[in-house]
């Protein structure tokens, strides 16, 4: 398997189909099998590693049906990319992809100041019309688009400049001001894609995106920013650990 090791515990109650799978995933994210490598067989694979061709064509089916390996006729099974898994926390997604190793970078599509409207005035606790800081944002992951970001900021954030928008994170450019974000209300959905944000990210037209709207507040309950994106579902998830209480 492109000199992959797969290590299987046959004595473990979970399934081997579905530890094969998690261990090729692991592989993807971590690198060792890049964009556009192929895997062996289902066939081949099935007798290397001593399984039943059906538990082995169970593991690569399910790995396809998450996006990160495609069939193609004459070709075999390739690897397309590594879904970005992200933790809900009060993080930046710029801050998130640098920690993991992989290499954020941000087009400034709109960069102005503006009167709010109802809605945002109403999210940011401020008066209809007063100026604030509308930002419109791609966000791109080793230079594939990967979510399509809109903020609106309050004064004293209206200085904010594009050029540093574009080089940096906006919480780190927030936290370099002495702005600690402490908390936020945060809504996560789904819906298809406008034909602007599709092609923007790269997806087909009316592919499904999943959603964020997110309200911070700084240590002294002040609202920092409001927020709405948009993500490609293709490449993205969110990832939440529940706890029982």
């Amino acid at each position: 398997m492109n000199d992959l090791f797969v290590d299987l515990d046959r004595s473990s109650p979970v399934p081997l189909y579905f530890q094969v799978a998690r261990q090729i995933e692991q592989a993807i994210e971590h690198g060792k099998l890049p964009p556009g490598s192929r895997l062996e067989n289902e066939i081949h694979l099935a007798d290397q590693l001593g399984l039943s061709r059906p538990t082995m064509r169970r593991a690569i089916q399910q790995l396809v049906d998450k996006g990160l390996l495609v069939r193609k006729r004459g070709v075999g099974t390739q690897v397309v990319h590594g879904q970005v898994t992200r933790p809900v926390e009060l993080t930046s997604l710029h801050d998130d992809l640098a920690r993991s190793g992989q290499s954020p970078s941000t087009q400034v599509l709109l960069h102005e100041i503006c009167g709010a409207p109802d809605e945002v005035a109403a999210a940011l606790a401020t008066g209809p019309g007063t100026p604030v800081l509308h930002l419109r944002r791609l966000r791109l992951s080793g230079g594939e688009p990967l979510a399509l970001l809109e903020n609106w900021l309050p004064a004293p954030y209206t200085d904010l400049s594009g050029e540093a928008l574009g080089e940096r994170g906006m919480y780190q450019l927030l936290r370099s001001r002495g702005v600690g974000m402490r908390v936020a209300r945060q809504r996560i959905g789904a819906r298809r894609g406008s034909g602007e944000e599709c092609t923007l990210l790269d997806e087909p037209r009316g592919a499904p995106l999943l959603t964020m709207q997110r309200t911070t507040h700084d240590d002294s309950g002040r609202v920092v920013e409001h927020g709405r994106h948009v993500y490609r579902a293709s490449r993205y998830a969110f990832e939440v650990t529940l706890v029982d209480r």
